[in-house]
């Protein structure tokens, strides 16, 4: 039988360095070892576990929502090198020899121009590889909401992967894709969309992101964090010198201070703080660190910039550093981290107080 020993996870093409070195630290710390293999720009990282360790246990120490760079995160065997004059057997044949079974198979492709051409390829495989695995007991009805990957790198590469409920995600290729809205400032509306979609689940979004609360968006200019937050209508302090979109300044929610974000203080206690601000990521955190000590907002959301190099570096410091400072103030807190598909050089932070 061919047991798993690696994972395969999906990430931006040109973070792959990042997403590597981010999972050696992380598996470490769940006293795993492994060497990360990938080519930058290929958006994707496997994980080779040392001395043939089955990779499930490492899956479930390192769950997907708390892995940074990590859009997809599965359990996976050997990659495939198929004969293009039969693409399927190969496939069918591992599959039935990893003893595995599955509800749903998803055939994906890296997020590269390149691996996208597979598309035809991809729809032409379906029908075919679906009946054969239904003839082979492995596609089923019931199967624990398990979900067979097949990564396509090319017309005769392909890796499988599985990937379980709870511990994934739901979107091909990891990948939320969001619809512009056409009345929104700018496309950074995408950003704190893909945030709630990511940070606060779908049932609670009616008492977390509910009518009637208050809001603050430091950096707010021209207001594509402000429009979602009005949206939801909520009333926003938008502080920025920069111009506000006249439109979101007719709704009536939105109070615009020409002032400077990281020096102003809110009249009470707000709801939320959103914050996309250009500038050091250890600025940022010093003012977000400030808001949250002294309790003048419930949760946050806000961005960090990434330099060019050593990034998870910076964002691993940089989290550290929230959380000592939360700690020493005595302030019990949850901190999210993504690297979310509507982010480029900069992930998103979220922080919810607990207490």
């Amino acid at each position: 039988m061919t047991v798993p020993h690696e994972l395969l996870l999906y990430c931006r093409p040109g973070f792959e360095p990042d997403l590597a070195a981010e999972l050696l630290e992380k598996a470490a710390l769940a006293g795993e070892s492994g060497a990360p293999r990938f080519e930058r720009g290929g958006g994707f990282v496997r994980f080779v576990l040392t001395e043939s360790q089955p990779a499930n246990g490492l899956h479930r120490a390192l769950p997907l929502a708390s892995l940074v760079f990590a859009r997809q995160s599965l359990v996976a065997l050997p990659p495939l090198a198929l004969d293009r004059d039969d693409r399927l057997s190969a496939i069918i044949d591992q599959v039935a020899d990893s003893g595995w079974s599955f509800e749903a198979v998803w055939q994906e492709t890296p997020d590269t121009n390149e691996a996208k051409a597979l598309a035809g390829l991809i729809k032409a495989l379906r029908r075919p590889l679906e009946a054969g695995l239904k003839k082979r007991g492995a596609l089923r009805r019931k199967a624990g909401g398990r979900r067979l990957h097949l990564l396509w790198t090319d017309g005769d590469r392909v890796q499988l992967g599985m990937s379980f409920p709870g511990n994934r995600s739901d979107q091909p290729g990891g990948i939320r894709r969001l619809r512009f809205p056409h009345d929104a400032p700018s496309r950074s509306t995408l950003k704190l969309e893909e945030a709630w979609h990511e940070f606060v689940p779908r049932d609670e979004w009616e008492t977390r992101l509910a009518e009637g609360m208050q809001a603050a968006d430091l950096g707010a200019a021209p207001g594509g964090w402000t429009w979602q937050l009005v949206q939801r209508g909520m009333q926003v302090f938008a502080i920025d010198n920069g111009p506000m979109d006249r439109r979101l300044m007719a709704t009536g929610l939105v109070e615009h201070l020409a002032e400077d974000g990281f020096v102003w203080t809110p009249p009470a206690r707000l709801d939320w703080l959103v914050c996309d601000i250009v500038d050091k990521p250890a600025r940022v955190i010093d003012m977000v660190e400030r808001w949250l000590v002294r309790r003048w907002c419930r949760e946050a959301v806000f961005n960090l910039k990434l330099p060019m190099k050593r990034r998870w570096e910076a964002v691993s410091q940089g989290l550290a550093r929230l959380e000592a400072a939360l700690a020493e103030a005595g302030v019990v807190a949850r901190i999210g981290c993504r690297h979310l598909y509507h982010d480029r050089e900069e992930v998103t932070v979220h922080v919810r107080l607990v207490a």
